[in-house]
């Protein structure tokens, strides 16, 4: 365990996708983000380069890979630009994983996207990965180097708390999230309901079947990513139907993607509590954010102490 800060400082930075988030983070950790400059030149060409000296660091950087694609190429020339700059280890932080949603072959003559980030990461030299709430969890294995994986339900079931959880009931709105919808039920201490659904095509679903006892009840909607929203909306709407009561949502990505306000605002939700993993486009009296910026701050504090980043998760 490193004794003095003295010893290769922590240094943080954050790049242009999510600087709120960045920010709050190196307040949460108890320091400001290193001085640094990131221009696009005429043609779109990205430039970056770290104002102050990074030798010898314990570097952190800070760096959502939503969509554009810039945000991805930003991160890889800022972790290029650190190891040339003799950092002594770099941590990509990355708090939303973009391309976690292609990381199987599940069609013929397809990219394993998520396979191909982690490459690029990898050839980039980054030592570590500090991210939240992949897509799936077996995309920690694409990678040669330590992946820290954190979960936005720590800090969404403490927000959801504050509810009246009498007659409560979490539903996982496809059989791929059932396991995270479980967990949530089992720290909450109420029941869990499934929907059943078919999806034609990509960004589209259509819902089936409502699976439990939902009605008279509040319902929360339990997912880890909300892009157009419209499984999120059709399970609100199909919800309605078997006679549920309040229906609220908690997803830690907020992509919200097209559609995805008009959806929401228009649909039975009366909530939707989402992460600040993403920044929103605009605010909406619908949505709900909560700071995942303390989770990340502790985590970068075990990382840089060389203590076990799951014990955050130990109840």
């Amino acid at each position: 365990m490193r004794a003095s800060s003295n010893e290769n400082r922590v240094a943080i930075f954050g790049g242009r996708s999510n600087p709120a988030l960045a920010n709050k983070i190196a307040e949460a950790y108890g320091t400001t983000l290193g001085d640094l400059s990131i221009r696009d030149f005429a043609d779109g060409e990205i430039y970056v380069r770290f104002e102050e000296s990074i030798r010898g660091a314990d570097l952190f950087l800070i760096q959502s890979t939503h969509p554009k694609a810039d945000n991805w190429m930003e991160l890889l020339l800022l972790i290029d630009a650190a190891k040339r700059a003799s950092a002594e280890r770099v941590t990509a932080v990355i708090p939303y994983f973009g391309y976690a949603r292609q990381e199987r072959k599940d069609q013929p003559r397809v990219s394993i996207a998520a396979k191909l980030m982690a490459n690029m990461l990898t050839s980039a030299g980054v030592d570590r990965i500090l991210t939240m709430e992949l897509h799936a969890a077996q995309i920690q294995g694409f990678f040669d180097v330590p992946v820290d994986h954190l979960y936005g339900s720590t800090v969404l079931t403490d927000h959801v708390r504050q509810f009246d959880l009498d007659d409560f009931v979490v539903l996982a709105p496809d059989v791929g999230g059932l396991k995270m919808a479980r967990a949530y039920a089992q720290r909450l201490g109420v029941d869990l309901a499934l929907i059943d659904k078919r999806r034609p095509r990509q960004n589209e679903a259509r819902v089936m079947n409502v699976i439990g006892d939902v009605e008279g009840k509040d319902v929360l909607i339990i997912d880890d990513i909300v892009d157009t929203a419209g499984t999120l909306t059709r399970a609100a709407k199909a919800l309605k139907d078997h006679g549920a009561l309040k229906i609220m949502a908690a997803c830690t990505h907020g992509l919200l993607s097209g559609p995805a306000y008009d959806r929401i605002e228009s649909s039975p939700l009366e909530r939707l509590i989402i992460t600040d993993t993403v920044p929103l486009d605009r605010p909406s009296d619908c949505i709900e954010v909560v700071s995942v910026s303390n989770l990340f701050a502790k985590a970068i504090r075990h990382i840089y102490t060389d203590q076990s980043v799951s014990t955050l998760f130990t109840e």
